[in-house]
This record gives structure tokens, sequence and C-alpha cells, in this order.
């Protein structure tokens, strides 16, 4: 039986869903990619080998063990991408709520089928009708971000993977927890114009702590709402680069420590300077896939 409770995106790890990178078949063809950046690096041949993957994620894995976190691997399947487990699912309290994702990645989720049933409670399927990638999700204690894409021509946009209607349905099942909707920017093509998810522009690291790339967010609005909850002074503003590289998407394995990639230098002494261990991992193989070290990870339980 695995326990499972989450309240933030902060509090000391135990268990994690860590993806896998094995078996991941041939690289996709132009037409079999879904994000703009993997499509850059098809068409530049670039895209990585499974190899340079599976080292990428053993290095994080290592980290992990280090800080004696629990880790759980999905079930392997041949010749599928399973690196990114975040947006399989998420934690809201003790509640799991299983992702309806992208057609195309739905093998997934059968990889992780008896681990779900092996949860100490029940969890919700959510209806057809509401697509969300945990991704998107960002729990913070009595708060919950939810990154997603308003504009009339959603079901147009492959890059868009959380409609409105799942913040209505999610609001019924929490009514306990307020629902904040942040618009992100979506594009087919343009690495400069898409954010895949929320937590590839913001991301909680603490209490009053978090990262924000503004260059991924639609509206302003949400980026000055954010720093008034925040405080400025709590804030990394990510640059241009900085944004492109995904700067918010490291992993928070306690309040004290953090996986980052080793190329964000100045995030990881901004970091540093406020007291946190910066644990420093090369993930520039899987960063090519639109991701990074919270997309490929799972949060199933941490401490109160």
């Amino acid at each position: 039986m695995i326990n499972i409770k989450i309240s933030n995106e902060y509090s000391p790890l135990k268990t994690v869903l860590l993806g896998i990178a094995k078996d991941i078949g041939d690289p996709p063809n132009q037409m079999e990619t879904y994000d703009p950046r993997s499509l850059y690096h098809v068409k530049n041949n670039s895209y990585p080998s499974e190899k340079g993957l599976i080292k990428n994620i053993d290095d994080f894995y290592k980290k992990l063990l280090k800080h004696n976190v629990e880790i759980i691997r999905p079930k392997n399947i041949q010749k599928c991408n399973q690196i990114f487990t975040r947006d399989l699912g998420f934690v809201i309290s003790n509640i799991f709520f299983m992702s309806n994702i992208v057609p195309n990645r739905h093998e997934e989720l059968n990889a992780i089928e008896e681990i779900v049933k092996s949860f100490d409670v029940g969890y919700v399927k959510l209806p057809e009708f509401m697509h969300v990638e945990g991704g998107d999700i960002i729990l913070h204690n009595d708060k919950l971000f939810i990154g997603t894409y308003t504009n009339p021509d959603y079901s147009s946009i492959i890059t868009a993977r959380t409609n409105i209607e799942s913040i209505s349905y999610l609001q019924k099942l929490i009514p306990n927890i307020e629902i904040i909707p942040i618009n992100i920017k979506k594009s087919n093509t343009n690495i400069f114009e898409n954010t895949l998810h929320l937590d590839c522009c913001f991301q909680t690291i603490g209490h009053d702590k978090a990262i924000i790339c503004s260059d991924g967010f639609k509206n302003s609005e949400d980026v000055d709402f954010l720093i008034k909850l925040f405080g400025r002074k709590n804030i990394f503003f990510a640059n241009a680069q900085e944004s492109y590289m995904l700067s918010s998407n490291v992993f928070v394995i306690s309040p004290n420590v953090i996986v980052s990639d080793h190329k964000f230098k100045r995030l990881n002494l901004w970091l540093e300077e406020k007291g946190i261990l910066v644990e420093k991992v090369d993930y520039s193989n899987v960063s090519k896939m639109s991701g990074l070290f919270r997309c490929s990870t799972l949060p199933l339980y941490r401490e109160s």
C-alpha cells in the first residue's frame, strides 16, 4: 500500500513517481511531435538519444536517493516515452486525480494503473470533457494555481492541455481550496511563444518563495497578482534566455533542498544565498523534449 498526501510543492518529500527513458523507441518524425521544442530538435537532428536521456534521469535519481526519497517507477512499455510522469495525475490533500491527457499519451496511463490501485485511498478519474495535465497544477496550501488557455481556438492548439471546464469542475470537488486560473501562452510551432505547462513559467518553491518566467504568461495582470502575493523580494524573475531554458522547472525536495540544472547559474546562486542546498544535475537531454525536473516527477507524499 502506498500512502499519498500533498499540500504544497515544497514540504519534505517522502515518495515520488519518477519517469523512465528505457525503451523509448526511435525519435518521432515531425508529424508525431506535439510541442514546438521537440519539433525544433527533430528538424535539426538534435533530438536526444535514449542513452543521453537515461543518463540525465539516473543522475536525478541519485540525488533523490541521497535525500532518502522513496522512488517508484512506472511499468516499462516498449517504444513509449515515459519520462514525463507529472502530467499523468496529481494529488490534492489525500485524493489522486487521474488526468485526461492528449490521446497519443494514453499508454502512459496504463503503465501506472497498478501503482494507482495500491494507493491507500481511492482515486478520481476525471470526466472526458475535463482536459487537464499535472504540469498545469500547482498546489500552494489553500490555493491551487491552474495553467489554462481560454482562446476560442483551444481545440486546434496541440499545446493547450488544460481547459477552462476543468477549473469549474475542480471547484466543485475541492470547495475548500481557492482555485486561481492563469492564462499561459500557446503556440504549435513557435518555441518562444509557447508555454507547454504552467510549471514551465511559474513554480512555488517555498511558503513565500517562487520562480516566475514572465515571458510565458499571456496576461501581465497574472504576474502582478503573483508579485503581490509572494512579494517581489521573494521571487526569482527569469530573463528571456532563462525562460527559454525552463528555469522555473526545478524540483523541490524540501524547503532547504532543490534540484536544479547546473546551467542555471544565476538562479542557483539566488537560491544558495537564501540558504538552500542546490543539487545540480545536467538535464540538457530531457530539456529538448519540453520538460525538466518537475515534469519528470509525480510527488505522492510530502510531510505536512
